[in-house]
This record gives structure tokens, C-alpha cells and sequence, in this order.
């Protein structure tokens, strides 16, 4: 008889680890790779608002800069014109808007004639939208998302003078004649809605949340080419 009657750690020929028979082996429960990581705080949800995608030289923030000056400018010259007799629709911008306008009353042509009529100011309002969420969600280009938004405050000062002048139309229409003869869509929505004694003040409240979501742009902009300047200075410096 052998004295070691210990034994072995394995099977000499199976390699069976003797000692692990019978035990129940756990495995890890396995978790999806492309599970959503929803936030847990503000900041969390402010994150694609403010994170700044790099690496960044000086051509491209100077450039980015210089826009945004452009921008701030022409901010003051479309707020400062006289709205309420259509001065607005006499700028540059209104062109490129007019057509989302008319683009609007075709694409919702198929809930009914009230949407319809509403289609226009829908159109040219969600157009800057769905360009801002495309920036900053499928391009992660939050500066480029807050030019977006810039338009859609544009948009709204383009709308302003529209539901004003539903009151007393005086606007010349695409048709060559003023609302009186028809084809004023704030006029039939309001109208609609009795809310036609209000045209004044509401075209006044648009023009104002128009001014305001330019402002807020701007300020948007303006806190992201910070964070790029800081950027900019940091990566000169290890350059250094």
C-alpha cells in the first residue's frame, strides 16, 4: 500500500480538477453593451448641451468666433426692425423661410384644412428645430445646434408680423392682395379660436420669445467657444 493516500489535485488523464466536482459553477449574468445610461443628475442632462467634441486648432475657433460676432449683429438689426408694418419681411431671411412656409401647408395637408392652414408657421418653425436636433444629437455639434436655434428665433420674428397684422391687415400676400381678401392664415386660425382682439398682443409676445430664443443662442454660442478657448490655450501650450 502506498504511504501518500492524499488525492490529486487532478485526473492524470482527464485533467479533471478533482476538488471543483460537484460544485455549482456561477456564472455572470450578462448586461447589454448598448444599454442606455439615462443621467442621474442636471449636469448629466446638461452634458450635450456644453461637451465640446476637439481636437481644435486656432483657424477653426477664430472661425467659429467670427460667425458668432456675424450673428449677434444681424441679431440687432432683425430686432430693431419695425415688425408690426411687415419691415421684416423685407430682409434677406424671410425668403429662405417663406419657403418652409409654404413647404408646411403641403405636409400637413393631411390632418384637414385647419392643420393646413397652421402648416405654414409649423413648417418654417420645426425646419430650425430638426436642424438643431440633428447638430447636437446625430453630429454632436453643439455650437452648430445653437446657430440652429438662432434660426428658430429668426423664424418667430418672421411669424410675429403675420399674427399682428391679422387684426388690421395691411400685409401685402402672396396673392397680391391684403388678408381682408382672404387667404390669411392667422386670421382664419385666430378667427377659429376667438381669439382674433388678440392678434396685437399675441404678434407682440411672438416678437418678444422670438428676440428672447436669439438672445439665448447667442449666450449658448458664446459659453461654448469659452470652453474651445480654453481648449485652444492647452493644446498651445503642450505644443510648446
Amino acid at each position: 500500500m502506498p504511504q501518500d493516500q492524499t488525492l490529486p489535485a487532478g485526473c492524470p488523464r482527464c485533467g479533471v480538477i478533482l476538488a471543483k466536482v460537484g460544485q455549482t459553477v456561477r456564472r455572470p449574468v450578462p448586461r447589454p453593451r448598448d444599454a442606455p445610461a439615462w443621467p442621474d443628475t442636471a449636469a448629466d442632462w446638461m452634458e450635450p448641451l456644453t461637451q465640446m467634441p476637439g481636437p481644435f486648432d486656432a483657424m477653426h475657433f477664430w472661425s467659429r468666433v467670427a460667425l458668432l460676432a456675424a450673428l449677434a449683429l444681424w441679431s440687432w438689426v432683425l430686432i430693431t426692425l419695425d415688425w408690426r408694418t411687415g419691415e421684416f419681411m423685407d430682409s434677406f431671411l424671410h425668403r429662405p423661410l417663406l419657403v418652409f412656409h409654404e413647404a408646411g401647408h403641403v405636409i400637413f395637408m393631411a390632418f384637414g384644412e385647419w392643420f393646413t392652414v397652421l402648416g405654414g408657421t409649423l413648417g418654417q418653425l420645426l425646419m430650425p428645430l430638426i436642424m438643431a436636433g440633428a447638430l447636437l444629437f446625430k453630429n454632436r455639434d453643439p455650437f452648430g445646434a445653437s446657430v440652429g436655434l438662432w434660426f428658430l428665433g429668426v423664424s418667430l420674428l418672421d411669424v410675429a408680423p403675420y399674427i399682428y397684422d391679422a387684426l388690421v391687415p395691411q400685409l401685402m400676400l402672396l396673392s397680391g392682395r391684403t388678408g381682408e381678401a382672404g387667404g390669411h392664415d392667422w386670421i382664419y386660425l385666430l378667427s377659429s379660436l376667438g381669439l382674433l382682439a388678440k392678434a396685437h398682443l399675441l404678434g407682440n409676445l411672438t416678437h418678444k420669445l422670438g428676440a428672447l430664443v436669439m438672445l439665448l443662442a447667442l449666450g449658448w454660442g458664446a459659453r461654448l467657444l469659452a470652453k474651445q478657448h480654453a481648449r485652444v490655450q492647452d493644446r498651445a501650450l503642450q505644443q510648446d
